[in-house]
């Protein structure tokens, strides 16, 4: 039984609470027994505290009972980033030189936002040191796994809720995207993941790569991200570059469909190549939303891979957030984020101001490609999941994350929403995803689009054989 509940949506469980036919204690405990029997293989936690686990599933267990939940995921065990401040749990972000007790008392908007709507947390997830890379290890816990293949990387940053929402190791997952961090691992880890427009969902405090993060939520299905959202999007004074409230009800409308919507669909934006087995898989989706009923158009946004300017940015804020960090500290961190910092801090104000150029260049160019269509698709990544504790894949001809993601990093540029959804397989059964982008703050068409492949090729049934213990 325990394992056809670690199977359960979050609206699937909330419906189960409603009905009494589950407790929030069972289902919390069902999640951390499968924490105890799987994460060996992953390190997808690099905090579990069972006790307050419980008590928080007691609490909203008791709520039930008594027929008054609370707010919108009473009962939902939710896996949290090791970014997003929690009050009774230190933030250490994958680092050594981070003291635990200043991290203490204080929620992050997202938190503070699931604990009003009476979420269980499950623990802290992993993720590389401060964020900074595509996949997930750090010198604090380690390298976090593939869960469809512990030999393979879980992507990153926020690897370690990925490999735990497809584990059954937490019903819905939080994330940070900077460059892909939410989409990355949602696509090598085979669930889905939304990054919202930037300012949709509040974040602080700020993130050290400034207004290319956003945060976001990671989940086994699209309706349980448009749950989340509702949620999440919820206002919070602390981020002063929040957008305006527009109280959306992400759930509403949900099953609007695609039908005589403007796709345009570009395989690899005009200069990426792709690994054959995921050029396949996309052009199936793309089918799949044609045969929904939209106007599917093979057609690239443009513009030049902006992989230059998102560096300057990116890595520019992974040096502002070391500058304070003396000789000592640094010989306590991942040496290559110590080596990009150290390479970033020697760019000139020019070459940064530079990028910023860049940057709205691009964001003007996408403003106006959607005065054509509604959405674009592309796959989310060019390559599945490749050997685990590495940078790169083997024989990669350069160094750095970012070059084999050229479909996240310029979204986070331009500030568009952008969700992964699982499309397939490959031959080795690694999962493959589909990347369906956004005008900034449409965001509900964005999932609407999600939801509807989603329920018409749905790959929600198959799990990871870890999954079974």
């Amino acid at each position: 039984m325990s394992n056809e509940i670690l199977k359960l949506s979050a609206l699937e469980l909330l419906e189960k609470y409603k009905a009494k036919a589950l407790s929030p204690v069972e289902v919390t405990g069902a999640m951390l027994d499968q924490i105890e029997r799987v994460d060996k293989h992953t390190n997808a936690y690099c905090l579990v505290d069972r006790d307050t686990t419980l008590a928080f599933a007691k609490a909203s267990e008791e709520r039930w009972l008594k027929g008054l939940p609370m707010g919108l995921m009473d009962g939902v065990p939710t896996a949290v980033k090791d970014v997003f401040l929690t009050k009774e749990w230190p933030t250490l972000k994958g680092s050594k030189v981070i003291d635990p007790q200043s991290t203490l008392g204080k929620d992050a908007p997202a938190v503070a936002a699931l604990r009003r709507h009476g979420y269980v947390p499950l623990g802290k997830t992993t993720t590389p040191e401060f964020g900074w890379k595509g996949v997930t290890d750090n010198p604090l816990t380690g390298v976090t796994n593939n869960p469809w293949n512990p030999e393979k990387t879980a992507g990153g940053s926020s690897g370690g809720t990925a490999a735990a929402v497809a584990l059954g190791m937490g019903a819905v997952g939080l994330g940070t995207d900077a460059g892909g961090s939410i989409r990355i691992p949602a696509g090598f880890c085979g669930i889905v993941g939304h990054k919202p427009t930037y300012g949709e969902a509040p974040h602080w405090p700020a993130s050290p790569f400034g207004t290319l993060a956003h945060a976001g939520p990671m989940t086994w299905t699209v309706a349980d991200c448009a749950l989340m959202m509702n949620v999440l999007t919820e206002a919070d004074a602390r981020d002063s570059t929040a957008a305006p409230r527009r109280n959306i009800d992400y759930l509403q409308g949900l099953d609007a469909g695609v039908k005589r919507l403007r796709i345009a669909f570009s395989p690899g934006l005009g200069y990426v190549d792709l690994d054959p087995e995921v050029e396949k898989a996309v052009h199936q989706a793309a089918e799949v939303l044609k045969g929904l009923g939209a106007s599917v158009t093979i057609a690239d946004p443009g513009f030049a891979d902006p992989l230059a300017a998102f560096g300057h940015l990116f890595y520019g804020g992974a040096a502002n957030a070391m500058r304070d960090l003396g000789p000592k500290k640094r010989a306590l961190m991942d040496r290559q984020l110590v080596a990009v910092a150290a390479k970033a801090a020697q760019r000139s104000m020019l070459d940064y101001l530079g990028a910023v150029n860049d940057r709205m260049a691009l964001s003007e160019r996408m403003s106006l490609f959607y005065t054509k269509y509604d959405l674009l698709i592309t796959p989310t990544l060019p390559i599945p999941a490749f050997k685990t504790g590495r940078e790169v894949p083997e024989d990669w001809p350069h160094t750095r994350w970012p070059t084999w993601t050229p479909f996240t990093y310029p979204f986070n540029m331009t500030g568009q929403p952008a969700l992964s959804v699982p499309c397939g397989f490959t031959r080795e059964g690694l999962p493959i995803g589909l990347h369906i982008v956004g005008a900034r703050f449409d965001d509900q068409r964005v999932l609407q689009a999600g939801h509807a492949y989603q329920q018409a090729a749905p790959l929600t049934d198959r799990r990871p054989a870890l999954f079974e213990g």
